[in-house]
């Protein structure tokens, strides 16, 4: 092999190219010695293992983003070794796929998470992870801009509702609110106490529908968009003594569908069209919604 001067170290001996530190960086993921999900060493770290400077270390790990290894490559923080293809994009229960893909996102240093849903709750609980990525110094945002979309009260849901039909006191449409109203301000609050307490840039707004979703929508930071179908049951629940019989979906239950731009045309073009739909209707039919 042909040495070339740029690859003469000052002690004599050959620098390490681009191409085999991602290859011994490669083979590390490949043996598990790196598992999905750990952080690699941080570019200064790096640069002192392999003997060379902190642009080649940059190259390599370029190339293994291309290849879908690493994810969260920033110059805020060392990358993750990022779940196989195959595994990330398996849908799985809201619950279970939502909170890791919202901690992705917090990495990031400008967070956007958009959300169309029935109400806060899934939401509301997948941000416990990310929020205590912040608190323990893991992750450092400037800022978080949040908007929600959520069903008016003014409007005859869909669903929820009573099996046997409405009545001018609906137990089941007053449940339904009481939960909106309430997971929405603990999502705020616990949002806006970031300001105090790290110094982030906090918004956090809500508008209402006049429809009820039959899907739910999350959007990362424009890049990705998980998506989920609520599928409606029928089911009993006791509230107040009461026994309510009624038409109700378990949207933490419903499995959620991962598109990230960066994975092809499909995907980025859905991601991108479904930003536009989140916009059109946050910016025409929507009315401001105040938390009772």
């Amino acid at each position: 092999m042909v040495v070339d001067q740029e690859n003469v170290a000052v002690n004599g001996s050959r620098r390490l190219t681009p191409q085999e530190i991602a290859d011994t960086l490669r083979e590390r993921i490949r043996t598990g010695e790196l598992k999905a999900g750990d952080r690699l060493a941080t570019q200064a770290e790096l640069s002192e293992e392999f003997g060379v400077e902190r642009g080649t270390v940059r190259q390599a790990l370029r190339a293994l983003q291309e290849d879908g290894l690493l994810s969260n490559v920033s110059k805020g923080s060392p990358p993750r070794i990022a779940e196989p293809a195959s595994a990330q994009h398996e849908p799985q229960p809201t619950m279970v796929a939502l909170a890791p893909r919202l901690s992705e996102a917090f990495s990031a240093r400008h967070v956007r998470i958009d959300a169309a849903c029935l109400t806060a709750e899934t939401l509301m609980l997948a941000l416990g992870e990310p929020l205590r990525h912040i608190h323990e110094g893991r992750v450092h945002p400037e800022s978080i801009d949040v908007r929600l979309l959520l069903p008016s009260r003014k409007i005859n849901l869909a669903f929820p509702v009573p099996v046997e039909g409405r009545g001018d006191d609906d137990a089941v449409h007053q449940r339904w609110l009481a939960q909106r109203n309430a997971q929405g301000h603990v999502l705020r609050h616990n949002l806006q106490s970031l300001r105090s307490t790290h110094g982030i840039d906090v918004r956090v707004a809500f508008r209402a529908l006049p429809f009820t979703p039959p899907t739910k929508l999350y959007l990362l930071n424009g890049t990705e968009a998980l998506f989920a179908y609520y599928m409606v049951a029928r089911r009993e629940e006791q509230a107040d003594g009461e026994t309510l019989d009624m038409y109700d979906v378990l949207g933490t239950e419903s499995l959620l569908f991962s598109f990230e731009k960066r994975v092809g045309q499909l995907e980025e073009a859905f991601v991108e069209q479904s930003q536009l739909w989140f916009n059109a209707l946050w910016e025409t039919i929507t009315t401001d919604l105040t938390l009772s």
